[in-house]
């Protein structure tokens, strides 16, 4: 279950949206992952494939290189255990399953991360907190309010402000850094630029006007001097 933890971490991706992912939604080439469907568990019919929260979160996300490196080696695994085993794997083609190829269902894989939470000593956390921290991390890199906005599915940008509120202020506290640091740097160029070709001005020396006697160097003297 790595890859799945680990593109949650990355993505950001809901329970039943990364439970729901099917091969056909993954582009291992382009580094793509098309969110089309989620699961959710009804009652009395089990889990039930359906479509995203809301039309935003019916969406396409991109993965760095390492993540398409971690699913190529978790479908490489998937298919060896199918083969192991000499059957198909599972009708459904989906990305993350239980035992031999089954739907993998919400509340088990929210078990194992508990399990996995409680063994690893760390404090508390659910499987959703994931997805936040997703989230967070993305915008502590710099990422825009609107991109990560996007990379969650949400309906509006005022609920990922809203959401991330605390995270805002430090952001944008990084962005002013940021720009300071780039404004003043081009300054300083400018400043070089400006005192070079001073320095280079004034190091051309000027020719000796027709008396051959001392020049001031500026040729709006240069007949006063030939009066003297």
């Amino acid at each position: 279950m790595y890859a799945l933890f680990h593109l949650v971490v990355m993505t950001g991706l809901r329970r039943g949206e990364v439970v729901g992912l099917r091969w056909e939604d993954v582009d291992l080439e382009r580094g793509t992952v098309r969110v089309v469907r989620q699961l959710q568990a009804h009652r009395g019919r089990g889990l039930v494939e359906v479509a995203p929260k809301s039309a935003a979160s019916r969406r396409t996300l991109m993965v760095d290189h390492t993540t398409v490196g971690v699913l190529r080696r978790h479908q490489w695994r998937q298919q060896q255990e199918a083969e192991d085993h000499g059957r198909v794997w599972g009708p459904g083609g989906y990305v993350f399953t239980a035992a031999g190829g089954g739907v993998l269902a919400l509340e088990r894989l929210s078990r194992m991360f508990r399990k996995l939470n409680t063994a690893s000593g760390l404090p508390p956390v659910r499987l959703h907190d994931l997805r936040h921290g997703a989230a967070t991390l993305a915008l502590a890199a710099g990422v825009e309010l609107k991109v990560v906005q996007a990379m969650l599915g949400h309906a509006s940008i005022v609920l990922t402000a809203d959401t991330y509120a605390s995270v805002l202020p430090q952001v944008a506290r990084e962005a002013a850094e940021r720009t300071a640091s780039l404004v003043l740097r081009d300054a300083g160029w400018v400043r070089r630029q400006v005192r070079g070709r001073a320095a280079r001005r004034d190091s051309v020396p000027v020719p000796a006007g027709p008396h051959h006697g001392p020049t001031t160097g500026d040729p709006r003297l240069s007949h006063v001097q030939e009066r003297l």
